[in-house]
């Protein structure tokens, strides 16, 4: 074992190619991949013949031939537009039989600040903690906001590879997982893997390690390619976001999209809410799309919607549209959120 410059024991696993990709973890990994794709072709011709091509998927891994299907892309346009790789659901498996060996192993080199696409841990998580970092610091400090420039379409393939190889010596494993990084393009990742989310995670893994250590800022927070941090001076801000900008050219090959420094009493515009420190709403965007929703009686949005808004100051204004829209006050609509299929979600 030896440390990394990011200051934690590197330990470097082998034999997880064995591990992954076993009989019984490829049918556990089936299992995973199922919660999500039930009801649709993919999965209900892989079941079909569950144990053959489960069999199929064993012999092609360990006899080298396994090479994934070729993706089918859409577009999105909400928030933004992207290009999504939806992969073959055999790939599915696949992936899932390596993200429950390594996920563990990298899962232990995060810091508790990075939030997005891990267990216990999403937007309504890192708000909070977004706020509570403004409820902590001066009320004279700045906060430095930044935003990576098409970070996944930007990810360099070869310094994934080499971060990867940090933790994992097992080569036959470390070739399939990059099977999975390769989408047409010189640079990035493919949007749409299970992986691809892990990846990023690691990618951008020393950059959270650089902040907390070499910066030594107290207070920040990351979810994907957005990343604050709290409680600073102007010429700190200033400073730390020149740092920041050699840091991730120099040793990622990525740049900023955009950089905000603001005054605490301005409140942060992160991961969906505009957040102050005694208060949280979500954004005008939202609120469009509640009321186009409501208008058109689109019960999955506005629950969605309902449950993104549940600890803002925002779900008030929400309940009382929807009352003036069924006339009818907001307790004595249960029949929204039991259409819903969501019966935890709890009115206030």
């Amino acid at each position: 074992m030896r440390t990394s410059g990011e200051g934690f024991i590197l330990k470097r696993h082998r034999q997880l190619f064995e591990q992954a990709f076993t009989h019984d973890n490829l049918v556990q990994a089936f299992y995973d991949a199922a919660k999500s794709k039930r009801g649709r072709r993919g999965c209900f011709d892989f079941e079909k013949h569950l144990a053959i091509n489960i069999k199929d998927l064993h012999n092609e891994l360990h006899n080298g031939s396994y090479c994934p299907k070729p993706y089918f892309t859409f577009t999105i346009h909400e928030p933004k537009e992207r290009i999504i790789f939806a992969p073959a659901f055999r790939d599915c498996v696949v992936q899932h039989a390596i993200y429950r060996i390594i996920s563990p192993i990298f899962e232990s080199t995060f810091i508790d600040q990075s939030f997005a696409c891990r267990v216990g841990f999403g937007t309504h998580k890192a708000s909070d903690y977004a706020q509570h970092a403004l409820q902590q610091i001066p009320s004279n400090s700045y906060t430095l906001k930044l935003d990576i420039k098409k970070f996944f379409y930007r990810i360099d393939r070869t310094i994934l590879k080499a971060l990867i190889e940090k933790k994992i010596k097992d080569q036959r494993m470390v070739s399939v997982m990059m099977l999975f990084t390769k989408h047409g393009e010189v640079l990035g990742i493919p949007i749409g893997n299970l992986l691809s989310q892990l990846y990023a995670l690691i990618y951008l893994n020393p950059l959270d390690h650089y902040i907390k250590r070499a910066l030594q800022i107290k207070y920040y927070c990351r979810y994907v390619d957005d990343f604050i941090l709290f409680g600073l001076t102007h010429k700190q801000a200033l400073a730390y976001q020149q740092k920041i900008i050699d840091y991730i050219d120099s040793n990622l090959n990525l740049e900023l999209s955009k950089s905000t420094i603001a005054k605490v009493n301005k409140g942060v515009n992160f991961v969906g809410y505009r957040t102050w420190s005694t208060k949280r709403f979500i954004r005008k965007r939202s609120l469009y799309n509640f009321k186009q929703a409501a208008k058109h009686s689109k019960i999955d949005s506005i629950i969605s919607i309902l449950g993104h808004a549940r600890k803002t100051h925002t779900l008030k204004y929400l309940l009382k549209t929807l009352q003036e829209k069924y006339h009818a006050d907001y307790l004595q609509l249960p029949k929204i959120y039991r259409s819903s299929n969501q019966s935890n979600f709890a009115l206030p």
